[in-house]
């Protein structure tokens, strides 16, 4: 067992768990925050997506031991409120069936929105390729990245 000190979505959080424990099962079983979800466990699904110092990062795979100091940000802090434009967007057009992926689909998305304000189909379809939906809802995936590309643009208008 080891201590360690995580900043998870803004706050510091004590844990005491074996270096090796994926990050997934500290968010999930230490810390209760269980919007990641578990998918397949050795990182080819997407769904226990997490950014680290903003970039995303399959948690299931993330040994505890090598986060330090990097800052985690889960989709519980995305934002306070639960009306980023990701998340607007997925509620506006009805994005998931079953819902299971999509705490991971939205985490790849927001990185995705980071770096490129309004993604070309090309450009969403390379982002958000490591992340799979079983319900094969790829294509309101793709419609609600867009809407939020909207959304976040007419934000930037109003600030």
């Amino acid at each position: 067992m080891g201590q360690y000190a995580l900043n998870i979505n803004g706050v510091t959080h004590q844990i005491d768990v074996a270096a090796d424990t994926p990050l997934l099962w500290v968010l999930r079983d230490t810390l209760g925050l269980v919007g990641t979800k578990y998918g397949c466990g050795i990182g080819s699904c997407g769904a226990c997506m997490v950014h680290l110092n903003g970039l995303p990062t399959r948690a299931c795979m993330t040994p505890v031991s090598t986060v330090g100091r990097k800052k985690v940000l889960t989709i519980e802090g995305l934002t306070a409120h639960g009306d980023h434009p990701l998340q607007t967007a997925w509620q506006e057009l009805d994005v998931p069936q079953c819902g299971y992926c999509q705490g991971g689909q939205i985490m790849s998305a927001a990185a995705l929105l980071k770096e490129t304000a309004n993604p070309t189909d090309a450009e969403i379809d390379d982002a958000m390729a490591g992340n799979l939906c079983r319900c094969a809802t790829y294509q309101r995936i793709r419609a609600g990245i867009h809407r939020a590309a909207e959304i976040s643009a007419k934000q930037e208008v109003k600030s």
